[in-house]
């Protein structure tokens, strides 16, 4: 991809992140970024083609994350850990303004976005527990697709409600409840020991 429009389409995702969608014009962008419209729409064709680019190219990063803590060579238990760490740092920068939004005014994207997401999501808690079983860490008799499925319907809800502040979802004892939560239902013996000998270490990475 050209280096302008990757610039572009960053400072723009820290526009939307910070102000929402619908409040950002291409007026806007072009002003924050000290350029012309006319720059612009060399790379993207209307403020919807931008919106949909600035959200593909910021899924792409967090895939790019995903996929180096995953070739890491951790065990099942590490590597969920440092996903979930990465989870909690992309929540500090969530504005649910922003999701309304594409959800209103890009109905359309939404739905492709959110199935993207989905898959990818889906992909890797799978991959993490067929991973764990394997390694003896998590309990065999598990059901691999419906925990999955699980795990991506409760995170999806957890960001589509206002039961919970921005303060909370981010929080350490948020991170904590939510991490332990999920490895309770699946850890074996084996598994249990491990996380109990390590969780200090564990907590230790996010101070």
């Amino acid at each position: 991809m050209n280096p302008k429009a990757i610039f572009i389409l960053e400072q723009v995702g820290r526009l939307y992140r910070r102000y929402g969608i619908k409040s950002v014009t291409m007026d806007d962008v072009a002003s924050h970024l000290g350029v012309s419209k006319k720059t612009i729409y060399e790379f993207f064709s209307d403020k919807e083609d931008l919106v949909r680019q600035v959200l593909l190219y910021e899924h792409d990063h967090r895939c790019g994350f995903l996929s180096a803590i995953e070739n890491k060579k951790f065990n099942a238990i590490e590597e969920l850990f440092e996903v979930y760490k990465m989870i909690n740092a992309m929540l500090r920068e969530f504005n649910p303004s922003m999701e309304y939004d594409i959800r209103k005014y890009y109905p359309n994207l939404f739905l492709k976005i959110r199935e993207i997401r989905r898959k990818r999501m889906f992909d890797s808690v799978y991959n993490n527990l067929n991973q764990g079983k394997k390694e003896g860490l998590y309990r065999k008799e598990l059901n691999s697709k419906i925990i999955a499925k699980v795990h991506v319907f409760r995170n999806e809800n957890l960001l589509d409600n206002d039961m919970f502040t921005q303060e909370e979802l981010t929080s350490l004892k948020m991170f904590h409840e939510i991490f332990v939560y999920h490895l309770h239902g699946i850890l074996s013996h084996e598994g249990r020991t491990f996380f109990e000998n390590n969780f200090d270490k564990f907590k230790a990475t996010l101070i």
